[in-house]
């Protein structure tokens, strides 16, 4: 099971991960499910290439490789399915770079595409019969219910600053930006609690205490199944093993439901990825983000950080709607909102989505998305003219990222956020070598130097309770200024 390298993007946290010595944010959560649907009897060994390096003799022992790829590891994967067929060795690939762009990779033998719940079993008969066909498709969607715990044990865990787990497939929405509908449905398919707990118990077992992210593109987009079955049980189980928090993703709606955030909350959950990408009316309208429509975008942001969740937000320019005022209005929300980690990018049109298929039919797509949101490239011909929209986009980044509106904006976000009553905080020798190297790197030779003491000193008379947050963002801060805005 081979997993590429990723480039050093956003959510990489390649810097960050340094001060903790970590080297990757989190396992191949596909790989690992994929590697539990295999047949038992075959022997398993994952090489994810964030976390150590593919040597000879791994692929001396192995008669098959399996790859999966995001589309932001094209060029790792490529360079990886060379290596693998100069070895002379069976390649099965899957995974959203592969669904989507399979027929970029002529030297993999079999694709596997879409949910390998379905296509996966057919594949292995086949492969067994000595007839397997070159490539593997589902039209339908898969029953989750039936999805395995992830074989787990294949991982080296104490390389990864978290570990990930799925709740639900499939998003009631339908950004036109976005691929998610398009690889697994408008209608959100949930695993049971006892699965969840399950996967969780297993984390447990193998030792890991760290932080979870719940991987669904919207943990919400089925608030029922969360409200009534998973989030209760979450709550039973989390007063029998703590764990440190669990974050996940959903859409702005959530600032609509008091009950669900207090759920999440007790369940404990502490931090949620929103989708906001633009504070201008036409741009949301343009891009089919209903969700976020006639909303006070500032309000909900507030209203989620009080409930005790750190809101993280995604935002986009060069919508066909974006003026050249957007780039100002773009920061300003950034800045009120308390939105620390902000990830700011330029519109790209995916494979698959409705973007690229307007793109197309209108002449302007211009080759392929390299699936990195904040390296500064847009893979068709905006309304904008080109240079002021790399201008407006790149000013931004300096802006958002700089020491004094970053460290201003964190104080921001700790003024509104309300601690929950329990905390996952434990002293351990990680949390101590991260604070002695930021008063190092952040305090003593980096340039914010002023921004960090005084943002320490702060939070020591305000809010005390949050002072392992605020050096945990400022490390945040030393990596976005390293991956965003060099």
């Amino acid at each position: 099971m081979l997993y590429p390298e990723f480039p050093d993007t956003f959510w990489s946290f390649k810097h960050a991960l340094k001060f903790i010595r970590k080297r990757a944010s989190l396992p191949p959560l596909g790989l690992l499910t994929v590697a539990a649907l295999l047949p038992p009897e075959w022997e398993k060994r994952l090489v994810d290439l964030n976390v150590r390096k593919l040597v000879d003799r791994d692929l001396a022992w192995a008669d098959l490789v399996c790859i999966s790829a995001m589309i932001a590891q094209s060029d790792s994967a490529r360079a990886l399915i060379a290596r693998c067929r100069a070895a002379g060795k069976v390649i099965v690939a899957g995974g959203p770079l592969f669904t989507s762009e399979h027929a970029q990779f002529p030297g993999v033998d079999h694709f596997v595409l879409n949910e390998a719940e379905l296509t996966l079993p057919e594949f292995l008969r086949d492969l067994a019969a000595g007839c397997a066909k070159p490539v593997y498709t589902a039209t339908g969607f898969a029953d989750v219910r039936t999805s395995p715990v992830p074989l787990w044990e294949l991982a080296d865990l104490k390389h990864y600053a978290s570990l990930a787990l799925q709740f639900s497939r499939g998003c009631p929405f339908d950004c036109e930006f976005c691929d998610v509908t398009a690889k697994f449905g408008h209608v959100p398919r949930t695993k049971s609690p006892a699965q969840v707990l399950a996967e969780l118990d297993e984390l447990h077992r193998l030792g890991w205490r760290g932080q979870v992210f719940f991987v669904d593109d919207n943990l919400i987009g089925n608030k029922r199944a969360l409200k009534t079955e998973l989030l209760p049980a979450l709550i039973e189980w989390q007063r029998h093993n703590r764990m440190r928090p669990f974050f996940t993703e959903a859409s702005i709606n959530l600032a609509d439901d008091a009950e669900l955030m207090r759920l999440m909350v007790a369940a404990g959950f502490d931090a949620v990825f929103v989708g906001i990408e633009t504070p201008d009316a036409a741009g949301l309208a343009d891009c089919n983000k209903r969700q976020n429509e006639h909303r006070d975008l500032i309000a909900d942001v507030k209203r989620i950080q009080r409930a005790g969740l750190q809101v993280q937000g995604g935002f986009i320019v060069g919508f066909d709607t974006d003026t050249p005022t957007i780039f100002q209005r773009q920061i300003d929300f950034i800045q009120k909102s308390g939105i620390v980690t902000a990830m700011v990018g330029l519109l790209n049109a995916l494979p698959d989505t409705k973007l690229h298929a307007r793109m197309k039919r209108e002449g302007r797509l211009r080759g392929d998305s390299t699936g990195d949101n904040v390296d500064g490239t847009i893979n068709f011909i905006p309304r904008m003219d080109t240079t002021q929209l790399m201008e407006g986009y790149r000013r931004i980044l300096d802006r958002i990222y700089a020491p004094g509106p970053y460290y201003q904006r964190v104080r921001t976000f700790l003024r509104e956020y309300k601690r929950p009553r329990f905390t996952f905080s434990v002293v351990s020798w990680r949390n101590g070598l991260a604070f002695t190297q930021a008063c190092i790197r952040l305090g003593v030779i980096g340039r914010e130097r002023f921004q960090y003491w005084r943002l320490l000193l702060w939070t020591l008379f305000h809010r005390p309770a949050l002072l392992n947050m605020a050096v945990t963002l400022s490390i945040y801060g030393y990596h976005f200024r390293r991956s965003c805005a060099a």
